[in-house]
């Protein structure tokens, strides 16, 4: 490839002399300029390994030039030499400051020029090899750090969803938290970065269950307390898991296995933490988790319609839920709607009567003992 060359002089002859010099040899293709400006035009649509430039023209000298070459994007490092008859000291260090490389008499010794020429070329092509250079290691490092990024997020999927086979054979429970979830984060106004992370991590939030044995997490009635602090052990059970990973997403799930069970007002398990002192994740994994578990079928309970859990969000927030996480959610209904999966008034076709002993199947009675829907997600 040759070295791309951009020329700048107010005089004509200068220009021709500059780029029959520079592309004696056949390895530069010169472009030439009269106005500075125009010059300046062309360099923020091409690239160019070289460029020489005048002094003293109308319009921009060339230390203005300068300047505002090296604000172009990729322009920091080309090599620039500026042409002039003033050799002064003040003048050379102006145009060293503003960013030029070298410098060219106006009225050169025909040897004198072929020979800077020549090294301000290679210098050039040095240049430009090792910026492709340091491109192609730069595409390649993102290439190597997107495939890493991926295979740990599968990682972390699959391990969510062999938690979840444990008591509930489809997986979806744990797709839809993460979606949820996501929907809230970004409702939130949470950075990109953050909403994708909880979106990754939220599957995790109960990994804990693994240490739950079968005949309690599968219990089709009602709990004994002995049996619910058993249960509840998931939360904490599920951060050891998790805990002192150098994996910024597992830490992330460690957060939010720990804290998806808090509550806004301090009355949540197992740390007691209340308001903003739950992990932000934490906040948001406990609407989706407690929103999913109600409008799921689990071994103790029918689903709940999806609007009966959506009232039951508006009724306890401020209580049992961040207000903010809530408002995300129903902020964004219709999407919620689809994510559930065309649950919505599956079970409004029923009349209040029939409903209702469903409802207080799951709302009924001590929250500890007859999964409620503060227990309904454990």
């Amino acid at each position: 490839m040759l070295t791309q060359a951009l020329l700048v002089d107010d005089s004509r002859s200068v220009l021709n002399f500059l780029k029959r010099h520079i592309e004696a040899e056949g390895l530069v293709e010169a472009t030439t300029f009269l106005d500075p400006v125009d010059a300046l035009a062309c360099a923020r649509e091409r690239v160019f390994d070289l460029v020489l430039v005048d002094y003293e023209m109308p319009h921009m000298d060339g230390i203005s030039f300068i300047r505002s070459f090296r604000t172009l994007p990729g322009c920091v490092d080309v090599p620039i030499a500026m042409i002039t008859s003033r050799q002064t000291d003040d003048v050379k260090m102006e145009a060293l400051q503003a960013g030029a490389t070298d410098f060219l008499p106006k009225a050169p010794q025909s040897v004198e020029m072929t020979v800077r020429l020549r090294n301000l070329v290679q210098l050039g092509a040095a240049v430009r090899k090792l910026n492709d250079r340091a491109a192609h290691l730069a595409s390649e490092v993102a290439a190597a750090t997107r495939k890493l990024g991926e295979r740990e997020e599968e990682i972390i999927l699959r391990l969510a969803l062999a938690v979840e086979y444990r008591d509930n054979d489809t997986g979806e429970h744990t797709l839809r938290v993460a979606r949820y979830s996501r929907v809230i984060a970004e409702q939130l106004g949470l950075s990109p970065r953050l909403c994708r992370d909880i979106y990754l991590a939220a599957p995790l939030h109960d990994v804990g269950k693994v240490a739950i044995p079968d005949n309690i997490l599968l219990k089709p009635g009602r709990l004994t307390d002995e049996e619910m602090a058993v249960i509840r052990t998931h939360a904490t059970i599920g951060e050891k898991i998790l805990a002192d990973s150098s994996c910024e997403l597992i830490q992330l799930g460690a957060q939010i296995a720990a804290g998806h069970h808090e509550r806004w007002d301090g009355t949540g398990y197992p740390n007691g933490l209340r308001a903003d002192a739950i992990p932000v994740a934490a906040r948001v994994v406990a609407v989706a988790d407690v929103f999913d578990a109600l409008t799921t079928r689990r071994p103790y309970k029918e689903p709940m319609p999806l609007e009966v859990a959506r009232d039951y969000l508006v009724e306890n927030q401020g209580r049992q839920f961040d207000p903010a996480c809530v408002e995300a959610f129903l902020s964004r209904w219709d999407e919620i709607v689809e994510i559930a999966g065309g649950r919505r008034g599956t079970l409004l076709q029923k009349s209040e009567a029939a409903l209702l002993p469903i409802i207080e199947g799951v709302t009924g009675g001590c929250p500890d003992q007859d999964r409620s829907p503060e227990a309904a997600a454990v």
